[in-house]
């Protein structure tokens, strides 16, 4: 059973930053995908960033391109989601993930994968 520990979440300002850690439990990070969703109040859950065995096999969101970066510390089973220039838009809880797939299917199909309890950020004046 795949288990997560995720952290990082918070409140934060209009512009600022923040870091999602997720740490795995019981599975390797060597194979499959894995990466992090969100859902916004009201909203769908989105498929935010994804990352799969080659550190150079990422998806981002559109509306997150150029601002989130995702990586991953195999050695630490643990990935991250480092977040700038944060906007009210990116309020919502968001949840690690894992699964099995390309990288741009798992992150745009939710169902694919296996996901965290989540952390809540609010970017919020």
């Amino acid at each position: 059973q795949l288990k997560f520990v995720e952290s990082g979440g918070g409140l934060v300002q209009p512009g600022g930053s923040l870091q999602l850690s997720c740490a795995a439990l019981g599975f390797r990070l060597d194979f499959g995908v894995i990466g992090w969703f969100r859902r916004a109040p009201g909203k769908d859950p989105e498929g935010v960033s994804c990352i799969g065995s080659r550190p150079d096999d990422k998806y981002y969101a559109d509306s997150v391109q150029g601002r989130f970066t995702i990586s991953k510390d195999s050695a630490k089973s643990t990935w991250y989601l480092q977040m700038s220039d944060l906007n009210p838009e990116d309020t919502g809880n968001y949840y690690c993930a894992a699964g099995a797939g390309t990288v741009r299917s798992v992150c745009t199909t939710p169902g694919m994968s296996s996901w965290g309890q989540g952390t809540q950020v609010i970017v919020s004046a």
